[in-house]
């Protein structure tokens, strides 16, 4: 190959890469309008309960929900929407799924509340995938409309299930900064103590089918429930 097709190929390459991170970054950050500080995912009910006091308590109940709650079940959906972006049918049935599997009123709620402020959100990036998609199924689950845009876009599955479960985190980790409250700088030792929690689920999704969907984090999942009825909310769920 002429030095210059190598050139030439190998700054195509750098470019379309470069270009994936800056979507990555641009859609999973908490500036992006999805609407996330809105949500607790009943982190709320549970310090109201004393449950998350501190920084130990709020590590653990977060690393449950990684391995074996919504963490984990996210991190699924989102890769099997971005293998099935291409097939219509497959990736409405994956949006379904991903619906019917929410345990509760306000889980389900927070999971098509943060999706649809995503396609809507990501409109200027053309998201024809997520147009189609809300066309034939109307509400999207969050981790379905990143999965589905992210393979669309160029950016790898490894990649943005990573990205999207320290954004899951993170969102969550900020709420607890404020219900507890914690400092700042508890909440990012938090934060960064669940990193190999956030890589160990990553990598563990890989090769999970949809038939092993579900959780068994039983006491976030009442704690959802019990946020439908507390007396007193700053968050929606």
């Amino acid at each position: 190959m002429p030095a210059a097709t190598r050139t030439a190929t190998t700054t195509m390459t750098t470019t379309t890469t470069e270009a994936a991170l800056l979507r990555l970054l641009t859609w999973l950050s908490p500036a992006f309008p999805t609407g996330g500080y809105a949500y607790s995912h009943g982190l709320e009910w549970a310090v109201e309960q004393r449950e998350i006091v501190d920084g130990a308590s709020l590590q653990a109940w977060l690393d449950a929900i990684l391995r074996h709650g919504a963490g984990r079940s996210d991190a699924i959906l989102l890769r099997h929407a971005h293998r099935a972006a291409h097939d219509a049918d497959a990736l409405a049935g994956i949006a379904e799924l991903a619906c019917a599997i929410a345990p509760s009123r306000e889980r389900l709620g927070e999971a098509v509340g943060q999706g649809n402020a995503f396609v809507a959100a990501a409109a200027a990036w053309r998201p024809e995938v997520l147009i189609r998609l809300a066309a034939q199924v109307g509400d999207i689950a969050y981790p379905v409309a990143v999965g589905a845009l992210a393979r669309t876009s160029a950016i790898p599955e490894d990649g943005a299930c990573l990205a999207y479960l320290q954004g899951f985190t993170a969102n969550l980790v900020s709420a607890a900064v404020r219900l507890v409250p914690l400092g700042q700088s508890a909440g990012l030792a938090v934060l960064a103590l669940l990193e190999p929690t956030i890589i160990a689920v990553a990598e563990a999704s890989r090769g999970v089918p949809l038939d092993d969907l579900g959780t068994a984090c039983f006491r976030a999942d009442l704690a959802a429930m019990h946020h439908e009825t507390q007396y007193t909310r700053l968050f929606r769920s």
